[in-house]
């Protein structure tokens, strides 16, 4: 009996090694394919999609503009997922963000993204190569963004209140009444200054353009999107309401404790609970300027129902693997472009939430894709201001 079972132990024992060697092989090629699929290494890398009308202007700026008729080569191993490419955006920034120095004649004016101000990396580096371009850079520091600078009235920004962004455009053109104005924005940023622009036709004034990279367009269709799992949207959900969260309650005392204050300490318990930025959105950020439901609140305060107002040319930027912006929200971009000549939209198939990075393998670069087209785009605008009757002759 026991030989028998030895027997069996000697027949069986030298195919166990090879079986092994199977699972192992078998596990090393799952964790390949997960890795070629999650970080799309099979995905091509092309142009952006651009839609515009066929117009002197368009074919101007598309021709002064090779970059974005060129295709946006991101970081080889990892660049193609846009999950990595707004990590590395939300936490870092840019890999190195110089000081910002000096003055120039036209000025750009910089709407940043949610919760964001002038000392971010990604403004800094913008700033820095805007300004080496020969541009003068204002910044505006959303209410409550700044650390340790304290609140003196009992509100903060919102998604699109557009105040504090004209008291800024306002005090540039008083300051340097010669000065043209090129504006700018990131994301949120983008959503105020469309809408800024496009509320009053008074705003358009002394303006040659306007560029809005990764926004939304309207916060009432996207709201619906940002609950769903798809593309991780309802964590990145989860972690700007977090943020968002600690910005407010660094400012417990001016938001709640004035007398002048619309919250109350009500509002304060239900902030403490939330999880989304829905619900901080309707438990706080509408009262500060008295709308009386999260409907009317988005509605009033997306760019959607303004941007059809501006006359300017107008450059909007999104990427398909954003994970934040829902691809349901890019067909109000494109239609407009489709329906003005003054339009451009750019559709990358890569670069994220506002990533947008470049580099050979690994490293990426300090300047991103993004920040070159914004630049490149105002240069033309600025050289077709100059040559305009020439380039209508050439054309």
């Amino acid at each position: 009996m026991s030989a028998q079972v030895e027997a069996d132990v000697r027949t069986i024992s030298p195919e166990m090694p090879a079986m092994f060697d199977g699972v192992k092989l078998a596990a090393v090629a799952t964790v390949l394919y997960v890795i070629v699929r999650s970080l799309n290494l099979k995905c091509p890398t092309v142009a952006p999609d651009v839609t515009c009308q066929d117009t002197p202007l368009n074919r101007y700026l598309l021709k002064s503009c090779p970059i974005l008729t060129k295709e946006y080569i991101p970081p080889l191993l990892w660049g193609k997922s846009g999950h990595l490419q707004t990590a590395l955006y939300g936490k870092m920034g840019r890999v190195k963000s110089p000081k910002p120095c000096g003055l120039h004649d036209i000025t750009m004016v910089i709407c940043p993204g949610i919760g964001n101000h002038s000392e971010k990396h990604y403004i800094r580096t913008f700033v820095d190569y805007s300004q080496k371009q020969g541009y003068r850079c204002s910044v505006l520091n959303h209410l409550g963004a700044l650390p340790n600078l304290e609140l003196t009235s009992p509100r903060m920004f919102t998604y699109g209140c557009t105040w504090e962004f004209s008291a800024m455009v306002g005090y540039i053109k008083r300051t340097f009444p010669q000065t043209q104005l090129i504006v700018v924005g990131f994301s949120l940023g983008g959503n105020i200054a469309c809408k800024y622009l496009g509320e009053n036709p008074a705003n358009q004034e002394r303006v040659l353009c306007c560029v809005s990279v990764c926004q939304g367009y309207s916060a009432l269709r996207a709201q619906e999107t940002f609950l769903q799992w798809d593309q991780c949207r309802r964590l990145y959900n989860f972690i700007m309401a977090d943020n968002m969260k600690k910005i407010i309650l660094s400012h417990r005392g001016s938001l709640f404790g004035m007398s002048s204050s619309k919250m109350e300490f009500a509002d304060l318990s239900r902030l403490y609970s939330a999880t989304s930025l829905m619900q901080i959105d309707d438990n706080i950020m509408r009262k500060f300027h008295g709308h009386n439901s999260l409907k009317e609140y988005y509605e009033k305060e997306s760019c959607v129902h303004y941007i059809h107002n501006i006359s300017v040319p107008l450059l909007l930027v999104n990427s398909s693997d954003d994970p934040l912006v829902h691809q349901s929200l890019l067909t109000i971009p494109r239609t407009l472009a489709e329906k003005k000549e003054n339009v451009i939209f750019a559709l990358t198939l890569h670069g994220g939430h506002l990533g947008f990075f470049e580099g050979a393998v690994l490293f990426p670069q300090p300047l991103s894709w993004m920040d070159k087209v914004i630049v490149s785009y105002a240069n033309a605008i600025c050289q077709w201001v100059k040559h305009r009757p020439l380039c209508l002759k050439e054309k």
